[in-house]
């Protein structure tokens, strides 16, 4: 990249007190090999996969029988099974701690507060494991919530978990076909929501969408109160009850955790469903387990007791990712609503009187917190603060600048990526390593990520497919739905052959680290040449006219312009001086060729519900083809500004 030097480099000291590193001595001495550096590790974890997750079982303290072997069929990425004799229960490692100490810690903006301690979350999930299995709930069911990122929702997903159902979640701000084309398929045996909820100071009603669903669902139903009125909302349903009357006839007793197959289903996650009706992407419990105590105990050096927030919904990855801090002891530090209610200092005034050591959220939220003026670093204490991770889309070099020259000088920043597909990520931080300036620091451990050409080769300096060569205990088990495996074969691994290929557009750094230049299926193509679209936004969102941009390629005299749109900051207006800006700036900062043949105003940029601008959908409507499901958008209105724009037919 061309940087002098990086932001962030730790002390040697701080090297050495990390559970990375001294998980490196761990292997080394277990192993009798030795490691000359981090990568020297990487590359064993990768040459040695049944030994390194085995050692990463061991280390992290895995409660389960781990069966004698560690590895089968490790050539083959569909066939491969990892520690396929092993027996284990995901609750029972979430719920490892007991005692008065804080487990959850819960904002509902500024209208509620809760702080859940380990034996209150036992409490609650022996009470609800209890009303699960009198309802009939069983291994392999499904338990389906349309719920905020609340305590509450931790306890039911932990007392499915324990019986070995499988959880099933999104957020409330879903709309009804939203919830249905995801919920519709998996058929679930219970289904849980809230009776309203609160964003941006306003209380949300979900009464009639929860009884539309209902209807259609034709399953019990469990109210959990929030932001409106319960006992109505279960009263008025078939077979509804409120999580008080569901309960009340249980006293808490010890949880009884069912030992399950390493490869027992989890979660069914959802692809965002903007290209037709989501996928149902099933994760196993033991893989899950495995990778987030890597991720959150190597790779973000979380320690019992600590605090860890993420900015999230129930109806994105990240969530489920933030849950699993609880199995390292963390404390988990929940937050629903609006980011920027009643102001943009929320989160960080959460992080101060908690005293935070590892803030999560997207990098859309620290581009709108740059933008907003609001400095952290001068207004508030973060000094227990050590760690900030971003996800959700490439965060921009400036966005890098930001977080240490705005919130925290003394800080790592980890800018990570992987996806709701494996449900963690394939490069992300690494506490024995620099941060440079635009740069994800590298592959997680065990994980074979590489850069390939379209001819499936590596390459470096030069953009291509993240790809990742060797199996790895996170990959889906299936596609519910997909008995023969077609859809989940066609999702991965028709590009390469024996090669899961992720969809990403990226490049191999001098620094070995990574840039993640957007997904390929929306990289531009103008003259045969490939661009990312994220190379574009870096540029053009950094101008302060600009409050937010949207790239396509337009089919155009048999070839390929590019397209940019624009949603202005208030008080501008697109005139020929300001295009003439964009364009200079996109040409200075990025190249000639990334220069878009036309830059257009429109009012609003349609993005999902985890916040990522769908740049697929607006090409498809550009080009006179229909959005299969706008329910998966936020805002699916803002498609309609650009159905019939004169600016793009010239």
């Amino acid at each position: 990249m061309g940087n002098e030097q990086p932001l962030w480099t730790p002390s040697l000291e701080a090297q050495h007190e990390t559970p990375l590193y001294r998980f490196m001595g761990w292997c080394a001495e277990h192993y009798r090999v030795s490691f000359a550096d981090y990568d020297a590790f990487h590359a064993w974890s990768i040459a040695e996969p049944a030994h390194f997750w085995s050692a990463v079982w061991d280390f992290c303290g895995v409660k389960g029988d781990k069966g004698a072997s560690f590895l089968t069929g490790s050539q083959d990425m569909l066939a491969a099974r990892f520690f396929p004799d092993a027996t284990l229960n995901f609750a029972e490692n979430l719920l490892a701690q007991s005692g008065p100490g804080d487990a959850i810690l819960f904002r509902g903006e500024d209208k509620m507060e809760q702080r859940w301690s380990w034996d209150r979350l036992r409490e609650e999930v022996s009470r609800l494991q209890q009303a699960f299995l009198t309802l009939g709930v069983t291994p392999g069911d499904r338990v389906a919530a349309m719920m905020p990122n609340m305590p509450e929702t931790v306890a039911c997903m932990l007392a499915a978990a324990s019986i070995g159902a499988i959880w099933s979640s999104c957020s409330p701000d879903f709309g009804e076909q939203g919830v249905l084309d995801r919920f519709g398929q998996i058929e679930p045996k219970l289904f849980i929501a809230c009776d309203g909820y609160w964003y941006n100071g306003k209380r949300q009603d979900t009464a009639d969408k929860v009884r539309a669903v209902a209807a259609q669902l034709k399953t019990p139903v469990l109210v959990v109160p929030y932001a409106g009125d319960a006992p109505a909302l279960a009263a008025s349903l078939a077979d509804g009850r409120t999580l008080g009357d569901f309960i009340s006839a249980y006293e808490t007793t010890t949880v009884e955790f069912f030992a399950l197959p390493f490869s027992h289903p989890l979660y069914i996650l959802f692809s965002s469903g903007t290209t037709g009706v989501p996928k149902c992407i099933v994760h196993s419990a033991g893989g899950t387990l495995l990778q987030h105590l890597k991720e959150h105990h190597l790779h973000c050096s979380l320690k019992p007791g600590e605090k860890l927030f993420y900015f999230t919904t129930c109806g994105w990855m990240m969530w489920n990712w933030l849950v699993s801090g609880l199995a390292v002891g963390a404390t988990l530090c929940l937050f629903d609503g609006s980011p920027f209610a009643p102001d943009g200092n929320v989160l960080f005034t959460y992080a101060q009187n908690e005293k935070f050591a590892v803030f999560g959220t997207s990098a859309k939220y620290i581009d709108a917190v740059r933008k907003s003026g609001i400095l952290p670093k001068q207004s508030h204490d973060l000094s227990a603060l050590r760690l900030i991770t971003s996800t959700g889309s490439p965060l921009s070099p400036e966005g890098f600048s930001f977080v240490y020259e705005g919130i925290k000088k003394d800080v790592h920043l980890a800018s990570i990526s992987g996806g709701t597909d494996i449900v963690s990520c394939f490069v992300l931080g690494n506490p024995l390593k620099p941060v440079w300036r635009g740069e994800i620091q590298g592959p997680g451990l065990g994980l074979a990520v590489d850069v390939w050409n379209d001819e499936g080769k590596p390459v470096r300096g030069e953009k291509g497919e993240l790809v990742c060569t060797r199996a790895f205990p996170s990959m889906p088990i299936m596609f519910w739905n997909d008995p023969e495996g077609k859809k989940y074969r066609a999702a991965y691994f028709e590009r390469f052959d024996n090669v899961w290929c992720h969809g990403d557009f990226a490049e191999w750094t001098e620094h070995g680290g990574i840039v993640i230049h957007g997904r390929s299926d929306a990289t531009l193509n103008p003259g045969g040449v490939r661009i990312g679209t994220a190379e574009i936004y870096n540029q053009v969102e950094q101008m302060e006219e600009v409050a937010e941009a949207l790239c396509i390629g337009q089919d155009w005299d048999d070839d390929v312009r590019v397209v940019l749109f624009v949603r202005l900051a208030n008080g501008f207006s697109l005139d020929q001086n300001l295009v003439g800006a964009i364009k200079s700036r996109i040409r200075s900062g990025a190249s000639p060729r990334h220069v878009p043949a036309k830059v257009i105003e429109v009012q609003d940029i349609p993005r999902t519900k985890s916040g990522k601008i769908v740049e697929l959908a607006v090409r498809d409507v550009v080009h006179g083809r229909s959005v299969k499901n706008r329910e998966a958008l936020a805002n699916p209105e803002a498609l309609d500004l650009f159905a019939d724009l004169t600016e793009l037919r010239s």
